[in-house]
């Protein structure tokens, strides 16, 4: 507890803001969503919805995963895994996260909806929302099947990434969720 009693004496860096995001994990789903992109279509992917769709999937799940650094503060300050982390140890504020969270979901938004289509950015949207809110903010205290359930948003980049190219869904991005889920 004493954790949760610290000032913000240190000053925020930019690894802190970097570190909100869980970059390794974003990564990894980033991955999936290439790999969701390649299948989509035999003509190829346009370099824009490669990179400026990944982009925005990307800030989406930073936001996403801002938000549960946020939430788990407290449980965060007695584990030794993550008593570290930058809301909990205190070099961020709390307030500072979720503005961070909110200007990365609206920037990978904006760029999902300018770039990709609207499908792609609302189904990010979603994904976002399930994590942050129903998984973090209920389902990780509420049931011991909670990694079965959040799993979805984990499972959705594929999905996302296939929306992203084609503009519609189909059994095939489902399928991709379901090999990952």
């Amino acid at each position: 507890m004493a954790t949760m009693l610290r000032t913000h004496s240190e000053r925020a860096t930019w690894r802190d803001y970097l570190e909100l995001t869980k970059p390794r994990v974003v990564m990894l789903m980033l991955i999936t969503s290439l790999v969701g992109m390649f299948l989509a279509t035999r003509a190829g992917v346009p370099w824009t919805v490669l990179l400026f769709g990944n982009l925005g999937i990307g800030l989406c799940a930073g936001a996403a995963a801002a938000v549960n650094h946020v939430v788990d503060r407290r449980i965060d300050s007695i584990m030794a895994r993550t008593h570290k982390r930058p809301v909990t140890a205190g070099r961020v504020s709390p307030v500072a996260a979720l503005t961070f969270a909110l200007a990365l979901a609206i920037a990978g938004m904006s760029l999902l909806m300018v770039f990709t289509n609207e499908l792609a950015a609302w189904l990010t949207l979603a994904s976002l929302l399930g994590y942050a809110v129903i998984y973090t903010g209920f389902l990780k205290r509420a049931t011991p099947q909670n990694i079965v359930i959040g799993g979805l948003a984990g499972a959705a980049p594929p999905l996302l990434g296939w929306v992203a190219v084609t503009g519609h869904l189909s059994a095939e991005p489902l399928l991709l969720v379901l090999i990952i889920f």
